[in-house]
């Protein structure tokens, strides 16, 4: 790889790294050291997420217009300024204020660094965003295994490691990105007239961010209404942790694994996220009858050989799909399109757990993913029918 995409992978691990000490505790922390119920804490993600969809779209956008140089700098101003007053003030209502302002400069910062490896590594193809996907799932190994040891001391220590590696992540960007800027500019090309239309690209791309968001409401639930269960089951924060250290940990061994069955079997990358999102089906399968910290495992396992089918691809396919000068919006969409998940998920999975029970919760995921895998198989068609119309006009 060349050294800017090695550059930007690195900055990738340190920034997820970071955000890894705080995610995937923030729902226990509001339900059991803030005393708010589930669905309440489902509402202060939903804020977060709410924040990140509006800061992929102008991320994004800043990218099309600036470069993603400045529009990563900005992000990261605003997180770093959001978690420096988390470290001095995290009780109710301020701790919403700052998951927002998080929400807003981290959804900034990651269309930027998808839409900047895609330009500044076009030949790359899949091996630019499987890069930068590994390297996102060693931050979330690192961090979630440091952060469940902070956490065993005192939980609100993750808020200083926290800070200390956004820090660290805002001095590679200044000095690190700089260069990049150039390159990107070179990259940018005039936006054509009209692009801005609901074309037949951008149609199939909101139809694949469909089935996206739904595997995104599906996947999320580990990190909320899963990890309020296991605590309920008297799993401990240590072994909860140790499940996203194992999920990063085989994303980095097992991926080169899953990218040459994809080779092998000439598999596209339709073909790809349908495959991943049926795996999706068989773990919730699997956590479903889980009540020992094993069969969470298992579950774990299965659900991230799922994951490494389907989260490289749908940047890629937003890459592909993307006209001249719009690399940035695309892949701004597609990351709003995650954060949208993430944003109803905890809300509508704590709302079906305080109504009902977390078996219902399971049993509604599987037939969303159901309705994911139609949108995926779906979302090419009228484009495929266009282009052959083109190829007959010609």
């Amino acid at each position: 790889m060349p050294r800017k995409v090695w550059l930007l992978v690195i900055a990738m691990i340190i920034n997820v790294t970071g955000s890894s000490f705080l995610w995937p505790f923030n729902t226990i922390y509001i339900h059991n050291h803030l005393g708010k119920s589930l669905s309440v804490a489902g509402m202060a993600l939903l804020i977060n997420s709410l924040a990140g969809v509006i800061g992929n779209l102008v991320g994004g956008i800043m990218f099309d217009k600036m470069g993603g140089y400045k529009s990563i700098l900005s992000g990261i101003v605003i997180t770093l300024s959001a978690v420096t007053g988390l470290v001095f003030f995290h009780d109710w209502p301020l701790y919403v204020v700052w998951l927002g302002m998080i929400g807003l400069g981290s959804g900034m910062v990651f269309p930027s660094m998808y839409a900047m490896v895609g330009a500044v590594w076009p030949e790359g193809g899949r091996r630019a965003f499987n890069a930068m996907y590994i390297g996102q799932n060693v931050g979330v190994a690192v961090g979630s295994a440091l952060g469940g040891l902070v956490a065993s001391f005192r939980i609100d220590y993750i808020f200083l490691a926290n800070l200390t590696l956004y820090f660290v992540f805002f001095i590679i960007a200044l000095i690190g990105f700089k260069d990049m800027q150039v390159t990107v500019d070179k990259v940018e090309k005039k936006v054509e007239k009209g692009s801005w239309k609901l074309t037949s690209s951008l149609q199939a791309l909101l139809v694949m961010c469909v089935a996206y968001a739904i595997c995104w409401i599906a996947y999320v639930q580990w990190q909320v209404t899963i990890s309020a269960h296991m605590q309920d089951l008297d799993i401990s924060l240590r072994s909860y942790s140790l499940l996203w250290t194992v999920n990063g940990a085989l994303i980095v061994l097992a991926q080169p694994v899953v990218t040459a069955f994809i080779r092998r079997f000439n598999r596209s990358l339709k073909q790809q996220i349908l495959i991943g999102t049926s795996i999706f089906i068989v773990s919730f399968l699997v956590v479903g009858q889980a009540e020992q910290f094993s069969m969470f495992m298992i579950g774990m396992l299965i659900l991230t050989i799922g994951e490494m089918f389907v989260w490289p691809a749908v940047p890629t396919i937003a890459n592909e799909l993307a006209p001249e000068g719009k690399i940035g919006f695309y892949q701004g969409v597609v990351n709003s399109a995650a954060t949208g998940g993430r944003m109803l998920g905890p809300w509508l999975g704590g709302l079906i757990v305080d109504l009902y029970n977390i078996q219902v919760l399971f049993m509604v995921l599987m037939v969303m993913l159901l309705v994911a895998m139609a949108a995926a198989s779906l979302y090419d068609h009228k484009l495929k029918a266009k282009q052959a119309e083109e190829k007959i006009a010609v």
